[in-house]
């Protein structure tokens, strides 16, 4: 069975940093291209950042553009995301998703599979 676990996040201050991370059993990742998506109380979910499962081109938010970085570990079967200067707008549960497109989209209907989600709260 297709499985994604998220896993890292908690609670940081303002500038602080947390790395993600999404760890797949039951399928190869690299096959995969995978998203991370969060979602805050009252709000809808929004695309973060993706990764091609071809390629490995990236594609990011403007929102955390220059401060998140996705990246694979083919060798772990795991895909991270580091977040630096966080802010408290950056507080949400954090999703990972994976598709079987190659296109680094953040579409969460183009998404097959999805994790639990962990949360990420950033406060003083």
């Amino acid at each position: 069975q297709l499985q994604l676990v998220e896993s890292g996040g908690g609670l940081v201050q303002p500038g602080g940093s947390l790395r993600l991370s999404c760890a797949a059993s039951g399928f190869t990742l690299d096959y995969y291209t995978i998203g991370w998506f969060r979602q805050a109380p009252g709000k809808e979910r929004e695309g973060v950042s993706c990764i091609s499962r071809r390629d490995g081109s990236t594609y990011y938010a403007d929102s955390v553009k220059g401060r998140f970085t996705i990246s694979r570990d083919n060798a772990k079967n795991t895909v991270y995301l580091q977040m630096n200067s966080l802010k408290p707008e950056d507080t949400a549960v954090y999703y990972c998703a994976a598709r079987t497109g190659s296109f680094a989209v953040v579409i969460t209907s183009a998404y097959d599979y999805w994790g639990q989600g962990t949360q990420v709260t950033v406060s003083s």
